[in-house]
């Protein structure tokens, strides 16, 4: 079977072709950099991260961008807030996602362009449109798109330009014609730091949001390309307007296939700031293994909700490590894979089916089984490959069982268990007993034998 996206612009599965044979070029919205990263950002990192990772597992050259805005209001307005300057804010926080994303094992992007070495590009595209009647200039410097100038605008949200506009109203200190219209480029604010203003045409100022996307995709990824993605919270506007703005300024289709991941809820209720119920990965890194929240994301399909819960993540960690402690069984044999090995073909069928990994995660629990039983080298080596695919599985078994529980402090453990040994070898019975039950009652559990003791977190 070949691969099958859902298309957000069509609203259907659809047979996935690229435009380039055998080379997918593909765009996701990153993160405004102004904060750390939150679990939503680590939503979309980790199911696009699996979208690349399954592409090229299926024989595809991918062509990955994944922007950067370092530009931009809230950014502007941190900056100034914490008295230092933007691009030291931006450079800061860039550095914050990378740990972030590297600890989540979500590969590098193969462009990860920063919006303001791009502004030219911008510059340019909205020139582009100021020529075709697209764009205009409003009373107060700002650079507006004409929204009912471009036939087709809604298409991606289903929505006609009456309902978009049902219950907006035109503040008239914008200048804008429509209340839809959106800016392009913003003019100057005299308060505002000398570095976020650009000379331009239109006269001192900066590109607006929307812009910054199109131009970076069509620069790096060329004016039509294969996959676009980002959350389903970038749907409308944000999407919408990078259609339009693109295709007005290139007269080309800009993007074949729309995904967009699900939100993050929080004990059933959407996460956000103003609840009290936000958390950085960082948060949740303090509590949990990198890997646990990566499988926590990966084995719910990224177009449906995610509910956070340490409920949920708890159940996570034992799940992911029954899959490590079939890789302890026996010694994983390097393989490479067979896609018509039933195990192998029921995955590929999986991810194929739009990237369904919570169908693919089964998969993987059925092969563990299947290793315990047979204790089969081969089908170990299967396992870690095909785990490979969701960047899983990876680590060394041992290794990752032993660090067990949040907050597990190995050195404090060894040195319990070498107190334990002095008793045994004191013949001090009673206190070794004691020893293990304090660590059994951590969820540490021992294991002797003729070479020594060993220690997991319980299963």
């Amino acid at each position: 079977m070949s691969l099958r996206i859902y298309n957000t612009l069509s609203r259907a599965l659809e047979a996935f072709v690229p435009l380039q044979d055998g080379h997918v070029r593909m765009y996701v919205c990153g993160m405004t950099v102004y904060d750390l990263c939150h679990l939503g950002h680590a939503r979309s990192m980790v199911a696009f991260d699996v979208v690349q990772r399954w592409l090229r597992a299926s024989g595809y050259q991918v062509t990955y961008v994944r922007n950067i805005t370092d530009i931009d209001d809230k950014i502007i307005q941190r900056a100034v807030q914490n008295g230092e300057t933007v691009r030291a804010l931006t450079d800061r926080m860039i550095d914050a996602l990378h740990e972030d994303a590297d600890a989540l094992g979500i590969e590098r992007p193969t462009h990860e362009p920063r919006a303001t070495d791009y502004v030219p590009q911008m510059l340019s595209m909205i020139g582009r449109l100021q020529n075709k009647g697209l764009a205009y200039q409003a009373d107060n410097g700002d650079v507006l798109f004409s929204v009912r100038q471009f036939p087709g605008y809604g298409k991606l949200s289903g929505k006609s330009l009456d309902e978009l506009n049902a219950g907006e109203r035109v503040a008239v200190q914008d200048g804008k014609r429509d209340p839809l219209d959106f800016v392009l480029w913003k003019s100057a604010k005299e308060q505002e730091p000398e570095e976020v203003k650009w000379t331009s045409p239109f006269g001192a100022g900066r590109p607006g949001w929307h812009i910054e996307c199109s131009a970076m995709g069509c620069e790096l990824l060329g004016e039509s390309f294969d996959i676009h993605g980002g959350g389903a919270d970038l749907q409308f506007p944000h999407h919408e307007n990078e259609i339009a703005q693109s295709e007005g300024a290139t007269g080309k289709p800009f993007v074949k296939v729309w995904m967009h991941n699900g939100f993050i809820n929080v004990d059933n209720e959407k996460m956000s700031k103003s609840l009290g119920n936000f958390f950085t990965i960082r948060d949740v890194l303090r509590e949990y293994e990198p890997e646990v929240v990566r499988f926590f994301v990966v084995r719910s399909h990224y177009r449906s909700p995610l509910n956070y819960s340490n409920v949920h993540l708890d159940d996570a960690r034992s799940a992911l490590k029954r899959l490590y402690t079939a890789l302890t069984v026996v010694q994983p044999q390097a393989v490479e894979i067979d896609w018509t090995n039933p195990y192998a073909a029921r995955f590929k069928a999986a991810m194929d089916e739009d990237f369904g990994t919570p169908e693919a995660v089964a998969v993987l629990f059925d092969l563990a089984a299947e290793v315990n039983r047979s204790k089969s080298a081969q089908l170990a080596g299967v396992l870690k490959a095909l785990g490979a695919c969701l960047g899983l599985l990876q680590a060394d078994p041992q290794k990752f069982l032993q660090a067990g529980a949040a907050g597990v402090d190995a050195a404090a453990i060894e040195a319990k268990i070498a107190a334990r040994a002095a008793a045994k070898a004191a013949k001090n019975w009673a206190e070794a007993d004691r020893i293990r039950n304090e660590l059994l009652a951590q969820g540490i559990v021992l294991k002797d034998s003729a070479s020594g003791t060993t220690w997991e977190a319980a299963q």
